[in-house]
């Protein structure tokens, strides 16, 4: 259940009206989440319905709709699911409830459709942060920091951990696992390129990414619940020492 550990708070370019991840960072998973999103209620994507519009009104729609999306964030990890309002969005973005309804559409679709956009967002900031990086030994590092919690009660993280206690139907379920497979190939694709050039050790793809996932979400839900070994101890130094370990190459005579 990744978050980012980056101190910038998320930007305002969200996705499409459907939240899909952004151009120049699908893969497989991501396709398959949005394509899932957009048929959750039996109904192809509204925007396609919608007349053109200008650039700057797309820009200013996109902004309320960031702003929503982050109030929601945020209110979904403060008052959890079962006491959670429209209202209570509302009053956090500084919009009317009608503007959430809007946005958002039924209640039964927010918690997908929050954690498909955030989820969005944070493969647009590390897509453009590893497109900056020079090895794939940097891009691993990106990779640990942007899954784990950047602290206590990440609000990202928080999602993650709602959404996955509540009941999903076919197409929810589809929308979920979609999202979790993107970051197995985000990390296979790091890990791919390593190998390639000589610089990390021939590991058995799937096998290193099931147990490196497996570890990461384990050491998140110890900073979420504030394990006291971690106060002293940096998280994200250990991860990436472990898995630095396992793709170390081996010494040639």
């Amino acid at each position: 259940m990744p978050t980012s550990e980056t101190e910038r708070t998320p930007t305002d370019r969200a996705p499409s009206d459907r939240a899909v991840p952004a151009e120049g960072v699908i893969g497989t998973a991501d396709a398959e989440a949005g394509a899932a999103y957009r048929s959750a209620d039996g109904s192809a994507d509204r925007s396609s319905d919608l007349p053109l519009i200008d650039r700057k009104r797309q820009r200013s729609g996109d902004e309320a709709r960031g702003r929503a999306m982050r109030a929601a964030i945020s209110v979904i990890a403060e008052k959890g699911t079962a006491a959670l309002r429209m209202s209570d969005i509302a009053e956090r973005a500084g919009m009317s409830t009608g503007h959430i309804l809007y946005h958002f559409g039924k209640k039964d679709r927010l918690l997908l459709e929050v954690l498909a956009w955030s989820q969005a967002d944070l493969w647009t900031r590390y897509q453009e942060a590893a497109d900056q990086a020079g090895s794939p030994a940097e891009k691993l590092d990106l990779f640990v920091r942007f899954y784990l919690p950047r602290h206590q009660g990440d609000e990202r993280y928080a999602l993650w951990t709602q959404v996955l206690t509540q009941h999903h139907d076919e197409a929810g379920r589809r929308i979920l696992t979609a999202l979790l497979d993107g970051w197995d190939e985000r990390l296979e694709a790091v890990v791919r390129e390593g190998r390639e050039l000589g610089q990390f050790a021939d590991v058995d793809l799937p096998e290193f990414t099931i147990r490196a996932v497996a570890m990461l979400s384990g050491l998140s839900e110890d900073v979420m619940f504030g394990r006291s070994r971690w106060q002293h101890t940096s998280v994200h130094a250990f991860a990436l020492s472990a898995l630095e370990r396992d793709l170390r190459p081996t010494s040639r005579p």
